[in-house]
């Protein structure tokens, strides 16, 4: 009861408006920085006394060159090593699944079936279709299946989709993962409906393409006094002073998290509960970045 009473505050919280002292706080902040390979940057901030937004915030991001003659991206799914039916639809923490495929660094992705596994969402991975969205075409398509990550040549891609289900069968691009919503779209935040997903503060995830030619991946820790999380009016504005162009909300909540090679586990998980890193939810699919 306990909890549940701090969670209803931090979204009751949430209702405060960005201020041009939030973008100096973010612009002044003291960011730890750490390379991790050549050309890649991890980077966090703690922000406490509910300095960001009136909110005590935790956030990590990755910064990546979109296209590298060293790294790769890829989607993956928690399907792509079953080798038998009996574990077709398993899921796996983003960790397990970055190892399974030698990444250098993953972020948990699309949304999916936390019951029976699988993303609810089209999902194309070198080609072969491993997801389908779970309405059938020419209905309204859900608010994560109106956007997309793509890969081609290796290249990371945020692609505007259609209210309706069907545009993404049409995609020619190898790699494709929907998710969502859009956030930004070539520097314009784009008009969100007020709904609870929206307005309430929880852990985010994102993945943004920035001004320079750079890939962030970025994770925003909540459900705890540590980090309350953000709605995505905040993440929105979190992306957009960090120099976002493009800007895709993740599959957040629980499955928020951030692994990187040689770090493990470098958000706070909330699925335990606690403001550690132990707390990984199971999830049906990562973007990764790999070495060539």
């Amino acid at each position: 009861m306990k909890h549940l009473a701090f969670l209803l505050l931090l979204n009751l919280t949430a209702v405060c408006a960005q201020t041009p002292a939030d973008s100096i706080t973010i612009k002044q902040a003291k960011w730890t920085v750490e390379e991790i390979a050549k050309g890649i940057q991890w980077r966090k901030v703690h922000f406490q006394q509910k300095e960001l937004f009136h909110a005590n915030q935790s956030i990590n991001l990755l910064e990546l060159p979109v296209k590298s003659r060293r790294y790769r991206w890829a989607v993956v799914t928690a399907d792509s090593l079953a080798k038998t039916d009996k574990t077709k639809g398993q899921l796996r923490p983003t960790s397990t699944l970055a190892k399974e495929h030698n990444a250098l660094a993953a972020i948990n992705a699309g949304f999916f079936d936390v019951k029976n596994g699988g993303s609810v969402d089209f999902i194309k991975v070198q080609g072969k279709v491993t997801d389908t969205t779970r309405i059938n075409k020419g209905q309204k398509a859900a608010f994560h299946g109106q956007a997309a990550v793509v890969v081609q040549r290796h290249r990371l891609r945020i692609l505007k989709g259609q209210p309706t289900v069907g545009w993404e069968y049409a995609l020619s691009y190898p790699d494709v993962m929907l998710a969502g919503p859009l956030l930004l779209l070539n520097g314009t935040p784009e008009v969100l409906p007020k709904t609870a997903f929206n307005d309430n503060r929880h852990p985010r995830s994102c993945v943004c393409i920035t001004n320079t030619k750079k890939v962030l991946l970025i994770t925003v820790d909540g459900r705890s006094a540590e980090s309350y999380g953000m709605n995505l009016a905040e993440l929105t504005f979190l992306a957009r002073q960090l120099g976002c162009r493009d800007a895709l909300n993740l599959d957040g909540g629980g499955s928020t998290t951030l692994w990187i090679e040689n770090k493990g586990v470098v958000n706070y998980p909330s699925d335990n509960k606690k403001f550690d890193h132990e707390g990984e939810r199971a999830v049906s699919n990562v973007l990764v970045v790999k070495r060539k």
